[in-house]
């Protein structure tokens, strides 16, 4: 379908006339000029939604997480940097999320030797802050990995975000070996 404005969706054609109803005196209403014979019927476009008894209701808005990476050290203010992204709740893994928006996912070694979101090698650790709730739980290769690590800490090429249900917003600490 064409992208159309939202004024070009519904064309009407003049109102029609005024029963006695509709005249009376001293209403503040519209009162038509032409006789009820002349009645003109209303057209809309092909791009107006179907609203015929039966038809598929509109899809209601998938859930979003807000998603906050902050840096790995703090800068001259003491804060950190902090990027921001949303994702759809379930379709997305912690990694494609931060690679699609530009953000810093490996340490020096991690960008030359990392295994491509395979799970095998262990290079994009981060630690959720918060929101661990709304991420899938740790997989057989997070837990052989991250072993003797905080339960805090994650893989993002292993972590989901979201179960396509749940919204809200997620803190995540990108590289937190740095943190020292």
């Amino acid at each position: 379908m064409a992208a159309t404005s939202s004024a070009a969706l519904f064309s009407v054609l003049p109102l029609p006339t005024a029963s006695p109803a509709y005249a009376r005196a001293g209403s503040s209403h519209y009162r038509p000029t032409r006789s009820t014979a002349a009645l003109s019927p209303i057209r809309c476009s092909a791009a107006s939604p179907d609203l015929s008894p039966g038809a598929p209701a509109p899809a209601p808005p998938k859930p979003q997480i807000e998603l906050e990476f902050l840096g790995p050290k703090p800068g001259a203010d003491g804060s950190y940097p902090v990027d921001r992204a949303a994702a759809v709740s379930g379709d997305k893994l912690l990694r494609d999320v931060m690679v699609e928006n530009k953000i810093e996912l490996y340490a020096a070694y991690g960008k030359l030797m990392n295994c491509g979101g395979g799970g095998s090698c262990g290079t994009c650790i981060v630690e959720i802050i918060d929101g661990k709730e709304l991420l899938s739980p740790r997989t057989d290769a997070e837990n052989r990995y991250l072993k003797k690590k905080p339960e805090s800490w994650r893989l993002t090429c292993q972590t989901i975000v979201g179960n396509k249900e749940n919204s809200g917003k997620v803190v995540v600490q990108r590289l937190p070996q740095w943190k020292k």
